[in-house]
């Protein structure tokens, strides 16, 4: 059950935070006091968001006692949230490039995971 609850707080945070910035980037005008007043308004999602994250590598540890492969699961996390964010912000199609690399990520965490 904490493997549900790690991988589901963890997605939140990491998507909230992508959703943020991929917002502010697109929407926002680029001049320092607009973006400091959207920053500043989005500080209580950013607390959640931050919240979330913590509480997913807590229950991440509490399903596998090793802080790496939970921090290396969460990365790839963001990888693929990146990907999702710049298609639905930016329209951007995912070359073969973009899906070669994460290959590249998906073989070296399971020789990272090998004994």
């Amino acid at each position: 059950m904490f493997y549900i609850y790690s991988f589901a707080l963890m997605f939140a945070g990491l998507a909230c935070i992508n959703i943020i910035f991929s917002y502010q980037s697109k929407h926002i005008d680029p001049h320092f006091w607009s973006t400091l007043k959207f920053q500043l308004m989005m500080l209580p999602i950013f607390l959640a968001a931050n919240l979330c994250i913590g509480y997913g590598v807590k229950f991440g540890l509490k399903a596998i006692p090793q802080l790496g492969y939970v921090l290396i699961i969460a990365k790839c996390m963001e990888v693929l949230i990146s990907v999702w964010m710049g298609y639905w912000f930016m329209k951007e199609i995912p070359t073969w490039k973009t899906w070669a690399g994460l290959g590249v990520i998906a073989v070296g965490i399971v020789i990272v995971k090998q004994k």
